[in-house]
């Protein structure tokens, strides 16, 4: 892999150059990971004149989740004593006679910024901007496997849990049960708050679970994702519970799935971020559901489970391949309940398949 992240760290330095600088600092924990291989807490990554080092509190993990360094590059942990990893970083660029860095404005805090003009009141410092997050939003096929691990082991954790008894049972214990079955199957951990919601609480988006318990005809919605190797993915569902749905309950959910088909259906290289959302919300919209949509139909993930791109409806910019994305429409109804359908694909050109589906829990109105 050394050779992956010396590649990445070779085009960030071509971004760097058009800010003016060289060398740059990178402190976001998903952007060090990205181009180092490892992000250890606290850690920041240099791109120096003369070599690239990873400056760490800590010593980097040994566990896999928490990733390896690239061994290319020279590792510094602090003394005991401790300090603040970014500002030894810049310590080491003054030494390399770097007189222009760019930083990563939207990731240092002021405390940090001051930190670092205190030691190097000389250097000159450039905002970088969102470049290594640009980096990012096209994924190799190694980071496409995690995410597709990822996936097989969510899809498994919800199946067994379907399997279940599940009346009477809370959402918290659900939940609780869902997180455990992931990390069983060997993910790293759950790639957000696993999120349960059963009766009026379903179809809320990012609900977070409560003491109610499941009751017959409920509508049961299970949003959930694993971590695997640092890279997480996200799959949604709803379900009946223990008796037939009722008709209202068919057709909302018939209508959530045409619109999450829909969505799915328009991801293609060279497809507007927007005309993805128009396609997915016009079906919901015309049915008289526009108000009280979620803001986006769904976003990129990878190191970070809520990535760009963003598909929403003033989402600027287009598709490229393997990109992963989600496609997440819901509809809520207050009182009642509602349906998510949540699925994590890869944007893949026609003459490949189109897109690649990777979470492939049936999108079937089950009764269980």
């Amino acid at each position: 892999m050394s050779e992956v992240y010396a590649a990445r760290r070779t085009k960030l330095r071509e971004r760097c150059h058009a800010v003016g600088s060289a060398s740059a600092l990178i402190s976001r924990p998903a952007n060090v990971r990205y181009l180092a291989g490892a992000a250890p807490k606290g850690s920041v990554l240099l791109l120096g004149r003369t070599e690239d080092v990873l400056v760490c509190l800590d010593p980097p993990d040994d566990r896999a989740g928490e990733g390896r360094p690239d061994e290319t590059l020279r590792l510094q942990t602090l003394p005991g004593s401790g300090g603040d990893p970014a500002v030894a970083a810049v310590d080491l660029a003054s030494l390399q006679g770097i007189d222009a860095l760019a930083v990563e404005e939207h990731h240092l805090t002021v405390a940090r910024h001051r930190a670092i003009r205190s030691v190097a009141p000389r250097l000159h410092l450039a905002d970088l901007g969102a470049a290594v997050e640009q980096l990012r939003v096209v994924k190799d096929e190694e980071e496409i496997s995690c995410l597709r691990i990822g996936a097989e082991i969510a899809d498994q954790a919800l199946g067994e849990l379907l399997e279940s008894i599940l009346v009477g049972r809370t959402e918290r214990h659900l939940a609780l049960e869902l997180e455990r079955r992931l990390v069983d199957h060997g993910a790293d951990g759950p790639a957000f708050p696993t999120s349960v919601a059963t009766g009026p609480n379903s179809g809320r988006r990012s609900h977070r679970p409560t003491d109610r318990r499941v009751e017959e005809g409920d509508f049961l919605t299970v949003c959930l994702g694993a971590t695997y190797r640092g890279y997480r993915c996200e799959i949604g569902r709803t379900f009946v519970i223990g008796t037939s749905p009722a008709d209202w309950q068919i057709e909302l959910y018939d209508l959530v799935f045409a619109a999450q088909r829909a969505g799915r259906e328009s991801l293609s290289p060279g497809a507007a971020y927007r005309d993805v959302d128009r396609a997915a919300r016009q079906v919901l919209d015309s049915a008289g559901y526009g108000e009280g949509l979620p803001a986006l139909t769904g976003h990129g993930v990878g190191l970070e489970i809520d990535e760009d791109p963003q598909l929403a409806p003033a989402a600027m910019g287009k598709l490229d391949a393997c990109v992963p994305v989600t496609v997440e429409p819901g509809v809520h109804l207050p009182g009642r309940g509602g349906v998510r359908i949540d699925d994590t694909l890869v944007v893949r050109p026609e003459a490949d398949g189109g897109p690649e589906l990777l979470t492939i829990t049936t999108k079937e109105l089950l009764a269980l």
